[in-house]
């Protein structure tokens, strides 16, 4: 077992750090709001820390899942953050959503300090966390990524490196992409079935079994149906996510022509007041055009 710190305990670090006590490893949790942190202890047992480098104090692997850029930052440098706490040898893994250009800088500063720094964006919304279903793209030097691969497997179906520092955040934007226009086409779809008088339901359950298919149509469209979108991954971050993407297309020189208008959607949506609904209220957007 694993001395473990894990810090963010968002609605994907509660579960992921709550997999990784019950497997039987030793874990110390920070979070900016310290309620969050004492909830936890008090499901899960373990212990928490009041800044992320007295949580880093004597781990053997540090676990960040926290918002974007700033926050790891945040997390990460200064006199209270993970790498001052962090003895040499020791692993940081990053479970965060941010720009490859960050990653890049933290695993140089990592270095510095003879301490591993991992990029490793997860895929599989809130339901994937909390059933340790996770789906984990990593980034980083191969001695480290084979020491951290087997904490991530309490909580994840699928965990691979794709190369070195940067790539498991260049792996989780072409995620973002392909559900991007996945998401708008199965919104279509609904809105095409509604106006024409179907039965959106029945429609659904027979594309659904042939090339249509999609993890989207087949977890979403019920709840999209019913008018809920309270289910997973929110709007705002979604546009972070594709901001993200978009800025890294214009470096590297892809064409992102369906992702740059779908973010666009997703604004007119954040102008609908759905900051904080799910991706697949961009049905909403259809509807709202009627």
């Amino acid at each position: 077992m694993t001395k473990i710190a894990f810090l963010g305990l968002g609605v994907m670090g509660y579960p992921m750090a709550g997999h990784l006590a019950a497997a039987g490893h030793e874990v110390t949790v920070y979070n900016r709001t310290a309620a969050k942190a004492e909830a936890w202890v008090a499901q899960y047992g373990g212990k928490m820390a009041l800044t992320p480098a007295k949580a880093a104090e004597g781990a053997e692997m540090v676990m960040a899942c926290v918002g974007n850029d700033n926050d790891l930052r945040g997390v990460c440098l200064g006199p209270d953050g993970a790498f001052a706490g962090m003895a040499q040898g020791t692993v940081f893994v990053d479970h965060t959503t941010v720009s490859a250009a960050v990653t890049r800088a933290l695993y140089e500063a990592a270095e510095t300090r003879e301490i591993a720094f991992v990029d490793a964006p997860i895929s599989g919304g809130q339901a994937g966390a909390e059933n340790g279903q996770l789906s984990v793209m990593c980034g980083g030097d191969i001695a480290p990524y084979e020491k951290a691969e087997p904490v991530i497997a309490v909580y994840s179906k699928m965990c691979r490196r794709i190369g070195e520092s940067g790539a498991g955040q260049m792996t989780k934007m072409c995620n973002q992409i392909a559900i991007a226009g996945v998401v708008q086409g199965l919104s279509e779809a609904i809105h095409f079935a509604q106006k024409a008088g179907l039965d959106g339901a029945a429609v659904v359950e027979v594309i659904s079994q042939g090339a249509a298919g999609s993890w989207q149509m087949s977890n979403r469209y019920k709840t999209m149906l019913d008018d809920h979108f309270d289910h997973g991954f929110a709007v705002d971050w979604m546009r972070k996510d594709l901001g993200i993407c978009l800025a890294a297309a214009n470096e590297n020189g892809a064409s992102l022509p369906l992702t740059a208008l779908v973010d666009q959607f997703y604004k007119d949506v954040q102008k609908l007041g759905g900051g904080r609904w799910d991706t697949s209220s961009l049905l909403k957007r259809l509807q709202a055009m009627d």
